[in-house]
């Protein structure tokens, strides 16, 4: 399942307002969700400021809200919340966080929902920012 928010790559104009996101993942018992309210920076082009999150974790898996960092250098995914949501639990973090990317780059978030103790991500949603 896939979800886009916005498109385009234009600076943002001086009344942006907040966007939330909503990604869902799994079903049954591995039915994941995440929240994800984020605005354009005013004037820049690739550039987002992530107001929030919030995750909540199907029974056996952990979860974690993730958004396309160019530089890194893993598997192109950083970690936006600071531990995972486990088991059933849920998080919600303010982050007030600028994220931003070269100029014809795509932003994107995603939840990403790992069985307990399991390296690769099970379910996912991913969803464009700008």
């Amino acid at each position: 399942m896939a979800a886009t928010v916005a498109a385009g790559a234009a600076p943002a104009t001086a009344d942006t307002l907040a966007s939330p996101v909503v990604l869902e993942a799994g079903t049954g018992i591995h039915h994941n969700t995440a929240t994800v309210t984020y605005e354009r920076v005013d004037g820049t082009v690739n550039s987002v400021r992530i107001i929030s999150l919030a995750a909540a974790s199907g029974e056996p898996d952990c979860v974690w809200v993730e958004w396309n960092d160019p530089k890194d250098t893993g598997d192109g995914w950083a970690a936006l919340n600071a531990e995972p949501a486990c088991h059933g639990g849920t998080l919600e973090e303010t982050l007030n966080r600028v994220i931003k990317a070269p100029k014809g780059y795509q932003l994107k978030v995603r939840l990403a929902a790992y069985h307990d103790g399991g390296p690769e991500a099970v379910h996912k949603d991913i969803a464009k920012l700008v």
